[in-house]
């Protein structure tokens, strides 16, 4: 991953080659239907970096936006964002409160039975995040028995972590990663186990509070979400997508979170 001046210089480089991209302007003739003309309206569990962060002057960046953007732009959409909590987040289109769901969620069987899903975009592991200071007390999750781990609610860590549990072990489940962190540091908790990149983009960001011990390969892929009835949009989503991969944008506007 890269510094985040870096990053915000790449983004520059990156927003002037998407708008450049052109993309079919579809849902600017009014084809796709979305809860608000002329909009996609995108809900998020955020912050979750480096996936969905909010600058100080309310603009959305990170991975996930930077691809919504992307793809709304070149649909002829403005990209509107709402934040929920991220338990049952793929429930949202159904209820009415989103078009799609960007929150680097995994597509697992169960959810895909209530939501619909695009194409997988990102590929990604469950990890075990501990204190710089207790690192060689903590370097796998079986040296955690009969210590508290944090998960957030309602995801794939959460569901290795129960399935994987180390005896005497207690799972503590928080709704939002920023609580995880704060909790790591004052000892609330002795490590944390979640999604890869996260705890890595933690990591790397305060080296000397935070190392990653432990990555657990699970194969998962992140993807965006709809309601089941919404396959037109879907189906414009996947295309766009695919055109950025084409095109080496999704390629640039990875290498500007996580390098080569």
């Amino acid at each position: 991953m890269k510094p985040r001046v870096v990053r915000a210089a790449a983004l520059t480089v990156i927003a002037l080659v998407v708008a450049s991209c052109g993309g079919d302007d579809t849902a600017g003739d009014g084809e796709l239907p979305t809860i608000t003309e002329g909009a996609l309206t995108v809900c998020t569990d955020a912050p979750y970096e480096p996936f969905e962060m909010q600058n100080e002057d309310g603009s959305w960046t990170g991975f996930d936006m930077d691809l919504m953007s992307a793809i709304a732009g070149n649909l002829g959409l403005t990209l509107e964002v709402t934040i929920q909590p991220f338990d049952g987040i793929w429930l949202a289109p159904a209820a009415g409160t989103c078009d799609l769901v960007a929150s680097a969620m995994t597509i697992t069987e169960e959810r895909a039975e209530q939501a619909l899903f695009s194409d997988g975009y990102f590929d990604a592991d469950q990890s075990l995040l501990v204190r710089e200071a207790d690192a060689a007390s903590y370097p796998d999750l079986e040296s955690l028995a009969g210590q508290t781990i944090a998960v957030q609610t309602g995801t794939t860590g959460e569901i290795y972590a129960r399935d994987n549990t180390p005896e005497g072990a207690t799972l503590k489940s928080f709704d939002e990663p920023a609580a995880m962190f704060l909790a790591l540091e004052s000892r609330d908790v002795e490590a944390i186990l979640q999604d890869l990149p996260v705890n890595a983009e933690r990591a790397i960001d305060q080296p000397d509070a935070f190392e990653l011990t432990a990555t657990f390969p699970t194969g998962e892929q992140y993807g965006f979400a709809t309601s089941q009835d919404q396959t037109t949009l879907m189906d414009a989503v996947d295309a766009e997508l695919q055109a950025l991969r084409d095109d080496g944008s999704y390629q640039d506007i990875y290498e500007a979170y996580f390098g080569g």
